[in-house]
């Protein structure tokens, strides 16, 4: 199975000069808990989360009228729409991520794909030992694990 057959593709975008009261809003709008795409000039360019607004911008003392471009993570991991979903998966495990920015070849956002896309739709033993990796310690937005976040 491919990533494009279980990945979720109505997908909302920020972007990086919105204002982290407009993000935060249509997070609560739109029930993202989550992972928010940022894109500029139809590309991909960070990823917000309510935890990138809470300890990059609320912890550091940041205006709800700042941009999301100073609190937003940069550094994107991403997959391909048609790369095989039980790497992909196996690969979030590793990584410590629960959900993943889906992009074409041209590399145009198209979709994201979480753990549970994968377990409802491929395998739900693949998608479980992917979520025992992320529920260890540590990974890309552990905060503790960072020493740009504060």
């Amino acid at each position: 199975m491919l990533v494009h057959e279980a990945m979720t593709r109505d997908v909302h975008i920020a972007n990086p000069d919105e204002t982290i009261r407009e993000v935060a809003k249509l997070m609560a709008d739109e029930d993202i808990g989550f992972l928010l795409p940022v894109g500029e000039n139809d590309r991909l360019v960070g990823m917000i989360t309510d935890r990138d607004i809470l300890v990059r911008g609320v912890a550091r003392g940041k205006n709800a009228d700042d941009q999301i471009r100073d609190v937003m993570t940069a550094d994107v991991k991403y997959c391909f729409e048609d790369e095989a979903i039980d790497q992909v998966v196996m690969n979030m495990g590793d990584q410590k991520i629960r959900r993943l920015p889906v992009v074409d070849r041209n590399k145009r956002l198209v979709g994201v794909i979480s753990l549970a896309d994968a377990a409802r739709s491929f395998d739900p033993e693949v998608a479980g030992i992917a979520l025992s990796g992320v529920a260890e310690p540590g990974g890309l937005h552990s905060q503790s694990a960072r020493p740009d976040v504060l």
